[in-house]
């Protein structure tokens, strides 16, 4: 395994300055914004795939730092209920895709994305509850009329350019938790896999260590982010919070710098999962600790990814 980071981190700074710098750090991986939330500032598909020469230099100036491309990320709703919203996301996956496809890169990280409740809807409607019955029918709806449909297409658009895709669990997204994803495999196909970040499951009250075993295979890419439970406001009013990011004194639960939430043991557990997984890839560093300065945050997690998890190197047993 290798530490990496999302690049997004360093979005203000030229695309060849930030890879210096990651490289300084100790990162052998890069993982990039190709558009969608996480902006495009470094990698701009749709550019690219017009110009070969821009995707040689593109490449050349990753892998000429002795770094390697861990996945393009394109986090969006391509199933958003507004048109126009789904459009420029879907555009924006099979253009990544497409990209990936040419570069060399085998992986593409989004999200499931969420629809309205109906053909009218303009918002995401989000279903947590069965109860009064028409939540329950409107999350049918949904999986039926659009979930199924677009991703039984896109898994197959992907799988045709050999490009897995890694869909990260996040709440707000028609795949949030094991379920759910195992339900959106179903109807995408077995190239559509998990960007698993366990910072998404710590505060749904998840044990990331078991959901790392009951998903396999499927873990195709790794956000390395930790999630601070504040256990008194969690007595007080649950995990479902709507407080701003940084009101945190009074959230039920922060966003940390891996070690800052849960500490050593609990990631060398988590890798050693991941590796009984099958995964060997990059251990991305995504930074959106309130607490912490972009640099500060960054730093300090590949330094605790170095010391405590990658000094972990798998070996052969005694009695080989």
């Amino acid at each position: 395994m290798k530490v990496g980071v999302f690049m997004v981190l360093f979005a203000q700074r030229p695309f060849e300055e930030a890879l210096d710098y990651v490289k300084e750090a100790g990162c052998g991986a890069v993982e990039i914004g190709a558009g969608g939330f996480p902006g495009d500032a470094h990698c701009k598909p749709a550019e690219l795939l017009k110009d070969a020469n821009a995707r040689a230099r593109f490449k050349e100036a990753v892998t000429s730092r002795g770094l390697e491309i861990s996945a393009l990320s394109c986090h969006g709703n391509p199933i958003h209920p507004n048109q126009a919203i789904a459009q420029e996301h879907d555009a924006i996956f099979r253009d990544t895709v497409r990209l990936a496809a040419e570069i060399g890169v085998g992986t593409v990280i989004t999200f499931s994305g969420c629809p309205g409740d109906s053909e009218t809807a303009q918002r995401p409607n989000w279903v947590t509850c069965p109860w009064p019955p028409d939540f329950r029918e409107t999350l049918e709806w949904q999986w039926r009329e659009r979930v199924g449909p677009y991703w039984s297409e896109a898994g197959a658009f992907a799988k045709e350019h050999g490009i897995r895709v890694a869909i990260e669990l996040h709440p707000g997204f028609v795949a949030y938790h094991t379920e759910s994803f195992l339900r959106l495999r179903d109807v995408a196909g077995e190239n559509v896999g998990v960007n698993f970040d366990p910072s998404h499951l710590f505060w749904q009250q998840m044990d990331p260590l078991v959901c790392a075993r009951e998903l396999g295979d499927a873990i195709f890419h790794v956000h390395m982010k930790d999630t601070w439970l504040d256990l008194p406001n969690i007595r007080r009013n649950g995990v479902l919070d709507t407080k701003p990011y940084d009101d945190e004194v009074h959230r039920s639960w922060i966003f940390r710098t891996v070690g800052y939430g849960h500490g050593p043991e609990f990631w060398r557990h988590l890798v050693s999962e991941l590796r009984l997984a099958g995964y060997d890839g990059a251990l991305s560093i995504e930074h959106e600790d309130s607490i912490m300065s972009v640099n500060e945050g960054f730093s300090k997690a590949v330094r605790f990814l170095q010391e405590t998890v990658i000094t972990e190197q798998p070996g052969a047993a005694w009695w080989v």
